[in-house]
């Protein structure tokens, strides 16, 4: 499956918030620094569906805020 997700970085609390059929909102603690952001938000992603770190990859915008992530 695919998601479009918009991130928010440099929140207080991680969390993930449903916004249409396939767009998240996602919310992660760390800056967008040497991809710390993005680690993070496979972390959340893969506690919010229950699967594996490793079944989660950023497709496409990996450098930005909005994000395709295959699952």
């Amino acid at each position: 499956m695919k998601f479009f997700i918009k991130i928010k970085v440099k929140q207080k609390e991680q969390k993930v918030e449903k916004f249409g059929a396939d767009s998240l909102i996602v919310s992660v603690k760390n800056l967008p620094i040497e991809g710390k952001a993005n680690r993070e938000l496979i972390e959340v992603l893969a506690d919010y569906f229950q699967k594996p770190k490793s079944t989660i990859r950023i497709i496409a915008g990996a450098q930005s805020r909005t994000k395709i992530v295959e699952v």
